[in-house]
């Protein structure tokens, strides 16, 4: 099974194509195909039967499934089109922007002093509330 270094959800950038240039967020990865599925790129349009009365048919314009090497990922930290590198970023390996040094995944963010000062007092905060809520 081959690795992608794009995931459902991010904006990514078309390199090649017909559609260069354009930018829309992944719906569908397809990894064993190498394949993704762009919002707003690769329309295509196809012919639709009705399978019972209810249901309508027609021509209708949907997107289409495009080759995985073909788009770059959006950083949203610096908005530049960038190469993903991997780095272990608390315990767990994390997709990093190559320009600016931003993590690209929601879960595995970078924390700042600030941050982890926080972190440290909202546990506390937490076991007062529980008590509170027990009494």
């Amino acid at each position: 099974m081959a690795k992608l270094n794009v995931k459902r959800g991010d904006t990514v950038v078309v390199l090649a194509g017909k559609d260069n240039g354009k930018t829309g967020k992944i719906l569908v990865s397809y990894p064993k195909k190498n394949r993704v599925l762009v919002e707003g790129v690769n329309i295509i349009t196809k012919a639709k039967k009705p399978k019972n009365a209810q249901e309508k048919g027609g021509i209708f314009k949907e997107e289409a499934p495009i080759d995985a090497s073909n788009v770059m990922i959006i950083c949203p930290n610096c908005g530049k089109a960038t190469r993903v590198a991997h780095q272990v970023v608390d315990g767990k390996k994390a997709r990093v922007c190559k320009k600016c040094g931003a993590t690209l995944d929601a879960k595995a963010k970078k924390t700042t002093k600030k941050e982890k000062s926080k972190q440290a007092k909202k546990p506390a905060e937490a076991v007062k509330t529980e008590e509170a809520n027990h009494e």
